[in-house]
């Protein structure tokens, strides 16, 4: 017990000392004063933050804060009409339904949209487009789930509509071509504005616009059809809810757009070559104005308006027929012997002929030191032939004679003057050059030199040489008026849709195409009148029973080459192997009032397949419009308000 009272006395070694209630003291005192320092410069902090934001940056912030308040809402104008020369409507503005969804409305919006299919027709494209905006729309701003329903569908959905809370149809308005196919390629259609469009348009002016011109007049006169947009004031609560609209300014409406297209000519046209793949494109030489301009098959615009189903474009897109090819503007294809008037004028005002100068044709042509024959349509020769009768007869071998003589730079020079080679400047986009080669040109392009058989080829518009339909319509324009370049235009008159002032777009004279003497200008169309009433013109069984006196050239372009030794044989060629059909032609012959070039592709001979559809597209249109066979329409045109006749000159 002792051992166990000594040890319990015994002090601890572990034993904590005392504490030193100086130095505690002190410690305490310096973390208070930090901890007063601290909030003092976090004080001072919030103190500058406040004078800043209340005094020195209070008209910024009260700016920003009016801003969250007031918001400027566009107000998307109404797209200008487009109608023909005698006011058809060709593309108007109908009301568009639409069903919307308000997100936060929906407690289930799996199951709204399954009880929505029963009674609307919604694919899951639609199904997809809706969830991919929902996740970039405000819950209470409006998405849509389907576009352009139909009446019995807006019916159907208004019966059951109180079943379906937050789900509404709401109208705007739409494109809509009420021909459907006819003039497809002309007017062409709107579609949905894309990524690339977004980076060049005005902004400012298409804030609440979705359609924008893709193709035709509705994309070349897009700024004047579009109008300006408008705007609205609106007060908005914390969560961006419209509360009430403060101001106004009304959107300015696009302009209404008159075309100088004929839409009968247009339409019987295209009844025409219906089955075909073919273009017809028909010109008034005295104005420019573009009376028809068809390229077949075609195809129905209403069908990109609203966005086009995949597997439509697709079947579209890939058709053998190409029905989105625009063969008028962009179709290339050899001229043929449609461009030997042309080569038969560059030899006259270049000496190189006379209208005496004759040629021997014994139905081939063959360059000194070589042994290949340049081989003649007509196998037996068509003897002594001058410019007059071989136009008539279209002799190979005359123009194979004169294009060596004339060379290629020669030739080159001279057709460009028709636009041969080179864009005829016409009011639509996407107009291909064609091609009227030069040395310089396959030395740059193909890196070799010209060859003299070549020079041959291209006087009979074979080889290199390509044309569009447009082109070799402006030069037949052009050559019926002995030069006088008027730029082709579809566009006739823009009006004002609130006050229906008209401004009519003028014709514009170009480069006039001048030769030596006018008389250059009567023996290349004594030649092309020959075509048709010559005794032995390549045309003379499409004149029978004409009312009119017209004159044309016939043209076959080879589709590929054949040996010396073959002969062509339609018969065991496939169709698309056939040779392309053309032909030329203006009416009447003293004051042409109508240039045609018509081509039928695989169609054969011109004489047989092109220039009966040229006759008749050239009767629709005279016959129905008398005046024009007199020439004596310009007084009584300028009688008529402008847009309800266009036919009238304005040059």
């Amino acid at each position: 017990m002792s051992i166990f009272f000594r040890s319990k006395l015994k002090p601890s070694r572990s034993r904590v000392l005392l504490k030193d209630a100086s130095t505690e003291n002190r410690l305490f005192n310096t973390r208070v004063i930090l901890a007063w320092l601290g909030m003092l410069i976090a004080l001072s902090f919030i103190v500058v933050r406040l004078v800043f934001l209340q005094i020195i940056d209070h008209e910024r912030y009260t700016t920003l804060s009016e801003s969250n308040r007031l918001k400027i809402l566009p107000l998307p104008p109404t797209r200008g009409l487009i109608f023909d020369r005698n006011g058809v409507l060709l593309a108007e503005n109908r009301a568009s339904y639409r069903l919307e969804l308000i997100p936060e409305r929906i407690e289930d919006m799996d199951k709204t949209i399954a009880d929505l299919r029963t009674i609307v027709d919604i694919d899951d494209n639609d199904i997809s487009r809706f969830k991919q905006q929902l996740r970039r729309t405000r819950r209470f701003d409006p998405v849509p789930l389907r576009f352009r329903l139909t009446e019995d569908e807006v019916a159907r959905f208004s019966v059951q509509s109180f079943r379906f809370k937050g789900v509404s149809i709401e109208s705007d308005l739409s494109r809509y071509y009420p021909l459907h196919e006819s003039g497809a390629h002309v007017i062409g259609y709107v579609g949905r504005i894309s990524e690339q469009e977004l980076k060049v348009i005005d902004h400012s002016n298409y804030r609440g616009s979705n359609y924008i011109g893709k193709t035709g007049v509705e994309k070349s006169y897009e700024s004047y059809l579009h109008g300006q947009v408008g705007y609205q004031e609106v007060e908005t609560d914390v969560r961006g809810r419209v509360l009430r609209v403060l101001e106004r300014r009304a959107p300015i409406p696009g302009k209404n757009l008159y075309l100088n297209v004929d839409m009968a000519l247009q339409s019987f046209s295209e009844e025409l070559i219906r089955g075909e793949r073919a273009s017809i494109v028909a010109i008034d030489p005295q104005n420019g104005a573009v009376l028809a301009l068809v390229s077949m098959p075609t195809y129905d615009p209403n069908l990109f308006v609203g966005g086009i189903d995949v597997k439509t474009y697709h079947e579209l897109r890939d058709s053998p027929d190409r029905p989105l090819y625009n063969r008028a503007l962009r179709g290339q294809y050899p001229p043929g012997s449609t461009i030997k008037p042309f080569v038969g004028l560059a030899g006259l005002e270049y000496g190189v002929r006379t209208e005496h100068s004759r040629t021997w044709c014994p139905g081939w042509y063959q360059l000194k030191g070589q042994s290949h024959r340049y081989r003649d349509w007509k196998r037996s020769g068509h003897g002594f032939m001058d410019f007059h009768h071989a136009v008539e007869q279209s002799c190979d071998v005359y123009f194979y004679d004169l294009a060596h003589d004339l060379g290629i730079d020669r030739l080159h020079t001279f057709l460009t003057r028709f636009k041969f080679g080179e864009k005829t400047g016409i009011d639509l986009n996407g107009e291909l050059s064609g091609l009227m080669p030069s040395r310089e040109w396959k030395r740059r392009v193909r890196k070799v030199p010209w060859y003299p058989g070549e020079t041959l080829i291209a006087g009979i518009g074979q080889g290199f040489v390509l044309s569009t339909p447009l082109q070799l319509a402006v030069a037949t324009a052009t050559l019926s008026t002995h030069g006088q370049f008027l730029q082709p235009r579809v566009a006739f008159a823009l009006e004002e849709a609130s006050s229906q002032n008209s401004e009519v777009v003028p014709a514009q004279q170009r480069d006039q195409v001048r030769v030596k003497q006018d008389d250059f200008w009567r023996q290349a169309i004594g030649g092309m009148e020959a075509v048709i009433y010559g005794s032995r013109g390549t045309g003379r069984k499409v004149a029978k029973k004409a009312a009119y006196r017209f004159a044309g050239k016939t043209g076959t372009a080879q589709v590929f080459g054949i040996k010396q030794d073959e002969r062509y044989n339609a018969a065991r060629l496939d169709k698309r192997l056939h040779d392309h059909a053309w032909f030329i032609s203006f009416a009447p012959l003293d004051k042409p009032r109508i240039a045609v070039a018509v081509i039928v592709e695989n169609g054969g001979g011109g004489s047989s397949t092109a220039a009966p559809i040229a006759r008749e597209v050239m009767d629709f249109y005279l016959l129905n419009n008398p005046l024009m066979m007199t020439g004596g329409d310009e007084e009584a045109a300028e009688k008529k308000p402008p847009a309800a006749n266009p036919a009238q000159d304005t040059h």
